[in-house]
């Protein structure tokens, strides 16, 4: 497949700086569509505000670039409108679990038939490097210039303990296993998150000492852990990557439909 096919070329050049993970994200999604068979006249992408969420003015299908937060309420209104589309949205670290928190816990809570994807870089990218819900303890951001002392999200186990039916986290580096989990969370018939961890390089990887964007990959590479089912521990000094839920329940638009049917009934 040529990714370019999936682009609205005539946006290039993007603004992303070189380094960023964004693009090998956006690539995966491309990949999982494409392997999907999934028509492009049938799949909306939604975006909020944020490095990341610039993706959907680079794609070509029918696409949103929305207010900072909101894409989930938006990519709600469009498959409530029409549930045969296919809607996936991309938001970023700050975007989706920060302005955008409570939308997020509801959207699992009522297991509406979407795909999220969170490109988490663990820093606010486009607004110079403020620190996130998803900023390590410790870590140096523009707002956190002697370290941060928040405790992070962890963003997969919210949304398990939210009502998600498909979660999984993957990265940047393991890009295999991240377009099989893109690819698993758009089949999923229900709310699927997708966590990719991502690296910034100006802001985040800069202030905090990290290297090059090579030496970033690495470190994601030298500190994940494979999850077995059994070996969350693991993942405590350094973290997990693999498939966290996969357990189908009740849709939110097909309980939605049924009602409507009744009313039509006369029940």
């Amino acid at each position: 497949m040529k990714t370019t096919e999936y682009l609205r070329e005539d946006k290039l050049p993007h603004i992303w700086c070189p380094g960023c993970g964004n693009g090998i994200v956006i690539s995966n999604i491309i990949r999982a569509v494409d392997a999907l068979n999934l028509k492009r006249e049938n799949t909306v992408i939604v975006s909020g505000i944020g490095c990341s969420s610039r993706a959907a003015g680079y794609m070509n299908f029918d696409t949103l670039h929305t207010t900072h937060g909101r894409a989930i309420p938006f990519a709600t209104g469009i498959k409530m409108a029409n549930p045969d589309l296919n809607v996936i949205v991309i938001s970023g670290d700050g975007d989706a679990t920060a302005i955008g928190g409570n939308h997020f816990i509801h959207a699992s809570r009522r297991n509406l038939d979407l795909t999220l994807i969170v490109v988490n870089n663990n820093i606010y990218g486009m607004t110079s490097g403020q620190y996130s819900p998803l900023t390590p303890t410790g870590k140096i951001a523009t707002t956190a210039p002697y370290g941060n002392i928040d405790r992070p999200f962890d963003l997969c186990e919210l949304a398990e303990a939210a009502g998600a039916t498909y979660v999984a986290r993957g990265s940047v580096y393991h890009v295999q296993q991240l377009k099989r989990y893109v690819e698993r969370g758009i089949q999923n018939k229900g709310f699927s998150v997708i966590e990719a961890l991502s690296i910034c390089p100006t802001y985040f990887g800069r202030k905090n000492k990290m290297g090059s964007p090579v030496k970033m990959l690495e470190g994601i590479r030298d500190n994940a852990v494979i999850y077995n089912g059994k070996n969350k521990e693991e993942g405590k000094d350094k973290f997990l990557i693999g498939e966290f839920k996969n357990e189908p329940d009740r849709e939110y638009t097909e309980s939605y439909q049924k009602i409507i049917d009744s009313l039509k009934e006369g029940k």
